[in-house]
Formats: structure tokens, C-alpha cells, sequence
């Protein structure tokens, strides 16, 4: 059982970066998924989630209006797409499931 995120970068202000957490040995039909991060020197945030079932959606009032969570069941796969991003951005993002487990992290920087 896996969690593999990716997609992190350095970006401008302003810009746009998707994440990409894929997903092995369970289903996206098995649990719920969500985006976490973690900035230098503040607590981890739940950025957004995504239900298991019905595609009830979850963010965080930091992001909302900017990111969406969507998924795509043929690649078992949870995206977070990331617009309009500000340097309060940056952070290692991860995901993880409902049951605790997580992925890797990766980093997003947002800087000029």
C-alpha cells in the first residue's frame, strides 16, 4: 500500500503547479484522500480532501477559490491543482488517506 506524491517546484508568484499523488495496492473507492502541508516554523494544515464515494470536496479557507482536488479512477490517482499561488504557499505538501498513511512529501516554493 502507497502513496507516491509529486509535482512540486519552485514558481513564481501568481503561477500554477499540480500535484500528483498516485495511488498502489488500495483504491481511490477504498478511502478518502487528502492534501496536507507543512511550512517552516507554523503547524501541518488539511489543505483540501476529496471523499472516497461521492466527490464531496474539502479546502481549507487559505486555498479555497485557488486549488481543486479532483481525481482520475483509471490512473488511481488524486490531483491537487494549485492556481494563483502566493509565497504563504510554500510548504511540503503530502498526502495521505483516511487511515493514516502518507505519502512522500514534496516540496512547493513560491518565490520571485
Amino acid at each position: 500500500v502507497q502513496l507516491q506524491a509529486s509535482g512540486g517546484g519552485l514558481v513564481q508568484p501568481g503561477g500554477s503547479l499540480t500535484l500528483s499523488c498516485a495511488l498502489s495496492g488500495f483504491s481511490l473507492d477504498d478511502f478518502a484522500i487528502g492534501w496536507y502541508r507543512r511550512a517552516p516554523g507554523k503547524e501541518r494544515e488539511g489543505v483540501s480532501c476529496i471523499s472516497k464515494s461521492e466527490d464531496i470536496t474539502y479546502y481549507a479557507d487559505s486555498v479555497k477559490g485557488r486549488f481543486t482536488i479532483s481525481r482520475d479512477r483509471a490512473k488511481n490517482t488524486v490531483y491537487l491543482q494549485m492556481n494563483s499561488l502566493k509565497p504563504e504557499d510554500t510548504a511540503v505538501y503530502y498526502c495521505a488517506n483516511n487511515q493514516g498513511m502518507r505519502g512522500q512529501e514534496t516540496q512547493v516554493t513560491v518565490s520571485s
